[in-house]
């Protein structure tokens, strides 16, 4: 997810990395037990302070929710309505759930030297990735371009998110 810097830090521990007010930081792993995000900024990885930032408001990220309760919200929505939600299966990783209309199809998002893909195409952020697939069919079998988050509120979803 990418964030925003509310102000600017700088890193006093070899793991953690510095910027300033106003970077755009892409966040690449939130604990829930932790006050540090795992975050990379121009090619960097490391540690920042979850309150210096502020994730950058999406509907279409749900979080921690099950593929389960991903299909219980997306069933018998219009075709192309979705969600990215944290893998369960694979801890620290993203899977995008699309309604079909009568049926939910599930894509594992690869993640691989800071690249996000689905498919071929690439991207350095899950919003770039997000952003290709409103315009480009997720499916191969047939096109479903997913235009609409869906709308179904989660509890696990914290606000700022």
């Amino acid at each position: 997810m990418e964030a925003v810097a509310l102000f600017s830090f700088t890193a006093s521990e070899a793991d953690e990395i510095s910027f300033q007010k106003g970077d755009i930081i892409k966040v690449t792993e939130m604990e829930d037990d932790s006050c540090w995000f795992t975050a990379e900024i121009q090619g960097k990885r490391g540690y920042v302070p979850e309150n210096y930032i502020s994730l950058l408001p999406h509907p279409w990220f749900a979080g921690q929710v099950s593929r389960l309760e991903a299909e219980r919200r997306l069933r018998w929505q219009d075709m192309g309505v979705f969600l990215l939600r944290e893998s369960e299966s694979a801890p620290g990783e993203f899977s995008v759930s699309v309604s079909y209309g009568d049926r939910v199809e599930h894509f594992r998002v690869l993640e691989g030297g800071g690249q996000y893909c689905i498919w071929d195409e690439s991207f350095c952020s899950l919003n770039r990735l997000v952003d290709f697939y409103r315009t480009h069919s997720i499916a191969v079998e047939k096109v479903v371009l997913p235009q609409r988050p869906s709308l179904v509120p989660s509890p696990a979803v914290p606000p700022s998110v």
